[in-house]
Formats: structure tokens, sequence, C-alpha cells
């Protein structure tokens, strides 16, 4: 039996537990799949043609918004193929979560930037984890071996 390997990459991309996002070159949310619902809270419905800045810290918006109009600009992006990023996110309830995520960009036959995709997960239990285990070893006293 042979897949239909279109509705795998439709299933794919729309089922998975990760966050899955697609912005235009403006920075445009045109693809939210039920992972991203999962993550940050809000529906498909209210995501799509909003700005990625639903998503981001109020403080970071800026510093977002320069660097990806300039990898969209430029064609050239100082992450890898493959390279996990970590950042602070924010839910629609306005909850802090941090995330670690990799990038996709989607260009046209000439090589510049139509949008980028990212997959995204969030690691905030995690990261609140090892925050609490460095605190607990900075006050254990040093001991005297």
């Amino acid at each position: 039996m042979t897949p239909d390997v279109d509705r795998f990459y439709r299933t794919l991309a729309c089922e998975a537990a990760d966050a899955i996002i697609y912005a235009d070159a403006e920075g445009r949310i045109g693809f939210w799949n039920k992972g991203a619902e999962r993550v940050f809270g809000f529906s498909a419905a209210e995501a799509m043609g909003q700005p990625l800045d639903i998503i981001i810290p109020q403080n970071l918006r800026e510093r977002h918004r320069l660097g990806y109009a300039g990898t969209v600009q430029s064609g050239k992006t100082r992450y890898g193929a493959g390279d996990l990023l970590a950042v602070p996110a924010q839910r629609k309830d306005g909850t802090r979560i941090s995330v670690e995520f990799t990038i996709l960009p989607f260009r046209d036959r000439t090589g510049r930037i139509l949008g980028i995709a990212a997959i995204l997960r969030d690691v905030t239990r995690r990261f609140e984890e090892m925050k609490a285990l460095r605190r607990a070893a900075a006050a254990r006293p040093a001991s005297d071996g």
C-alpha cells in the first residue's frame, strides 16, 4: 500500500504536538497548527493574519521585528539549519513561557525569502527546573574536600 504523501504532510503539519507556525515576509501568520493552539492559546482563526507580535513579549517585539525584517531583506539568517534557539514567548493570556525552536526560510526561485516557518516546543517546565537546581546548587555551602 502506497501512502498518500500529500495527506501525510498535511496531517503531520496540522496535527503535530509541537507548534508549527509560518509567517510571510511581513511577519503575518499564514499557518498555525493545533500544536500552536495548545502552546500559545490562540485558535488558528484568531492567529491567522495577525503579526507574530501576538506571541512575543512586549519588551522583545522591536528587536524581533528588526531581526525578522533583516533576515527577509538580506536572505541571510545567523541561525544555521537545525540550530536550536531558546527564547521567551507569550501565551494569549499574557503568561510568559520559554520555547525552543528551529526555523526554516521559504524562498522563491531567485532565493528571495517569502516567509519563515518555525517549529516550537514549550520548555517552560524544564527551564524552571534547571533554574531551581542552579539556585539550590548556589545556596549549598562549599565543601572543604
